[in-house]
């Protein structure tokens, strides 16, 4: 009969384990992703956010056997989302407030060839620092179309030089530099989270896009309110602008100015 023999964990990979499994207490467990994040940038994050979380790295085997032998269900549930490049970060905190953090962590970074755009890149009208020669070439290759304005290259027409869910060519990535399009941030990315006994998936915070549907709905909101008209602190003053606005239009229509107060 043959011997089964058991894998051998060491004494550093069991402390490790160990280490991951008391900190699934948190109130929030997040799989983040640190794909390509310089060394020097993720230890600045790191310290930045030290006084309400902390991040541990780990191989990905290490990181699933500790997510299976937690005692909380739905933690298992991170395992589908850990891969190569992933780590582990825990915190008091909310799950969302823990990625509008790591988005405002992140810092401007260049193209590189390879990476896929979530959005188009676009070139906009105008002068550039680029000398006629063979970037005329270079420019048009890309779909640019140029002319020459003060002995400089100029981009006649703003158009994408990336499309949304394309990988960047080379050529792309070396034309984006040139121009100084920086299209891309890097930081520490969240995939998914467990907090309050739920796990989240895309919890990517853009507080930019965030504040401008936010104050967008806020106006559609505003002028509904108005309109009613429902009234409060706020509308107040706009609800009887607009009810003078009419008065005064009425007045005008009859060629008779109204008196307040008066009766017929």
């Amino acid at each position: 009969m043959a011997q089964i023999h058991k894998a051998h964990i060491s004494e550093s990979k069991k402390s490790t384990v160990k280490d991951l499994e008391k900190l699934m207490n948190s109130k929030t467990v997040m799989v983040v992703s640190i794909k390509g994040l310089p060394s020097s940038q993720f230890q600045e994050i790191k310290k930045n956010i030290r006084a309400n979380s902390k991040i541990r790295v780990a191989k990905k085997s290490l990181i699933d056997l500790a997510l299976e032998e937690s005692k909380e269900q739905a933690l298992k549930e991170l395992v589908k989302y850990v891969d190569a490049d992933c780590a582990l970060l825990f915190s008091e905190q909310d799950a969302f407030l823990v990625s509008g953090i790591l988005s405002d962590s992140k810092t401007p970074a260049k193209a590189k060839a390879g990476q896929v755009p979530e959005e188009d890149i676009w070139a906009e009208e105008g002068g550039t620092d680029l000398l006629p020669g063979p970037d005329i070439s270079a420019l048009g290759a890309v779909g640019l179309k140029i002319k020459v304005e003060n002995g400089k290259l100029a981009i006649q027409k703003r158009a994408i030089v990336c499309k949304k869910g394309l990988s960047i060519t080379p050529e792309q990535a070396a034309i984006l530099s040139k121009l100084n399009i920086i299209p891309f941030k890097n930081g520490i990315e969240p995939i998914a989270a467990y907090s309050n006994g739920k796990v989240y998936a895309d919890i990517k915070i853009n507080k930019e896009e965030f504040m401008k549907d936010l104050l967008a709905k806020y106006a559609r909101a505003f002028a509904f309110a108005v309109n009613v008209p429902w009234l409060n602190a706020q509308t107040m003053p706009f609800v009887l602008g607009k009810a003078a606005a009419h008065e005064k239009a009425i007045e005008q229509l009859l060629q008779t100015p109204i008196k307040t107060g008066e009766t017929q």
